[in-house]
């Protein structure tokens, strides 16, 4: 099996960590035995934080589930996720999609970061990423900026 390079987005991401619809799909995908690369955002550590202490708060998981998914998603930041900097040229590329589609801050970040990786990828003769994304907004957007994408959501049918 070849390795495959894949952007997460927090969306596809948190799918890891919580019961969603694509978190089948989600595991095999990010199973350090397929050999595939990761890559997300150092924002979307904020982005699942946040999405995990919301579940807290609504009370679909507890305190003690909470603080261990915390710390596995903490564990595998360090060990399995390549993190993209927010730095200036993926700033300044999350400024040029902001006016170019209707994406919310984060969101342009995200694909900001996936687009300016997917070009690098490229340009040193590698297969471009893949994005994945459950947000159907933001996939159109990686579509129209010309990158591969999937929907987790839809690939456990």
């Amino acid at each position: 099996m070849s390795s495959v390079v894949y952007y997460l987005d927090t969306s596809a991401l948190i799918k890891r960590y919580v019961a969603e619809t694509g978190s089948r799909w989600i595991q095999e995908t990010v199973d350090p035995q397929s050999g595939n690369l990761l890559l997300t955002s150092r924002l979307s550590i904020v982005e699942a934080r946040s999405a995990l202490a919301r579940r807290r708060r609504e009370a679909s998981i507890d305190a003690d589930d909470h603080a261990y998914l915390v710390g596995v998603f903490n564990d595998h930041c360090h060990a399995q996720y390549h993190l993209v900097e927010v730095e200036g040229d993926v700033v300044d590329k999350a400024c040029d999609l902001l006016d170019r589609h209707s994406l919310r801050a984060y969101d342009a970040v995200q694909l900001a970061s996936a687009v300016v990786m997917n070009a690098s990828l490229i340009a040193s003769g590698l297969p471009g990423l893949v994005f994945l994304c459950s947000d159907e907004r933001l996939l159109a957007a990686a579509e129209a900026e010309g990158l591969k994408w999937h929907n987790p959501s839809n690939m456990d049918v």
